[in-house]
């Protein structure tokens, strides 16, 4: 997911965000190490110390750990991961419903969308 910020939310939540969804998309694996802070913060654009807020808030969530040596690793714990991936779908799906439903469709049409997407 490429660093993309607008105005309306905070951005380390943003940066959150994007580090979170690389995470549950593998592209920093269980256990796996996390570039520095300082490697983040140039890669995005943004201010060391915003990057340093977004790490931190991820490791408050158990998505990261601090080890003195090794710096920030991806948590091993497969089943927290599994509950935020599924968490972060059903945030989105329920997104699109509410959008969907403004557009008038009925829930049945949703569903039959969906279906005809998947294909």
């Amino acid at each position: 997911m490429a660093w993309s910020f607008t105005p309306d939310v905070p951005i380390y939540l943003q940066a959150a965000r994007v580090l979170r969804l690389r995470i549950l998309k593998g592209a920093y694996p269980p256990g796996g190490a996390v570039p520095s802070v300082r490697e983040l913060a140039q890669e995005a654009a943004v201010n060391p110390n915003t990057m340093q807020k977004a790490l931190s808030l991820l490791e408050a969530q158990g998505l990261l750990t601090t080890q003195r040596t090794a710096g920030r690793r991806v948590t091993e714990e497969g089943e927290r991961l599994t509950l935020l991936r599924r968490s972060m779908a059903e945030e989105i799906l329920g997104e699109c419903r509410r959008q969907l439903l403004e557009l008038g469709y009925t829930p049945e049409e949703i569903v039959q969308l969906m279906k005809e997407e998947s294909k």
